[in-house]
């Protein structure tokens, strides 16, 4: 198991990650280290590699590993970056940026999700995540501010308290549009101005927040 694991994790990273333009040694490196398949359902552990999204619990999703790593090549992590996420559904997000070197700090909407990601990532030896259940539109202002803000839903707009929590010449990833698709918004802080760049079409689950979509009109 654990070698047609790795064979299939090696050709994720050739085929749906170098093969397709990602070309960050890093982000290569902890893709290519990470069991993607822990962090799904033991139903789907032969789909892990697969180039697509999959659900997890409370009708979530882990997205495709391609944008996994559009995002996290979009981040610039050079080690010991300081950096949000907004999301962390079952943790393989967060395992990438550690694995990176980053300080990670994850904010799970779903206090279910939030206690499963935490007690996976510390049985893979993760000691620089941080991991909470609350609402991510707002931020996580005890430990701000970021070098990085990365979100994994979709937003129908920035929202301000992130964007206030992002250190000047920091960068923030959040696909942003309605709810049946978005566009992947790469942002970098200059002072008291946000310079905005679209990168790739995607679909994410809604952002659920304050500062997000309603909870009761997110389908």
């Amino acid at each position: 198991m654990n070698d047609n694991m790795e064979n299939s994790r090696r050709s994720m990273v050739e085929k749906q990650l170098q093969a397709r333009g990602i070309s960050d040694e890093k982000v290569l490196a902890a893709m290519s280290k990470i069991p993607r398949h822990l962090f799904v359902a033991p139903s789907l552990k032969m789909k892990a590699y697969s180039n697509s999204a999959l659900p997890i619990e409370e009708s979530q999703t882990i997205s495709q590993p391609y944008m996994v790593a559009v995002m996290t090549q979009a981040l610039q992590i050079k080690g010991g970056e300081r950096v949000l996420e907004i999301g962390a559904g079952s943790g393989y997000q967060a395992a990438v940026l550690a694995e990176m070197g980053a300080r990670v700090f994850t904010i799970e909407r779903i206090p279910r999700l939030a206690t499963a990601a935490r007690k996976l990532l510390e049985s893979l030896g993760y000691q620089n995540i941080a991991v909470i259940a609350g609402d991510g539109t707002l931020g996580w202002p005890e430990f701000a501010p970021y070098d990085r803000i990365i979100v994994t839903a979709g937003a129908p707009n920035i929202p301000e308290k992130l964007l206030a929590q992002l250190k000047d010449e920091g960068i923030m990833v959040i696909p942003v549009g309605d709810k049946f698709g978005q566009t992947l918004k790469i942002i970098q802080r200059k002072g008291n101005t946000a310079i905005t760049r679209d990168s790739v079409k995607c679909i994410f689950v809604p952002l659920i927040g304050k500062e997000g979509w309603d909870k009761n009109n997110a389908s």
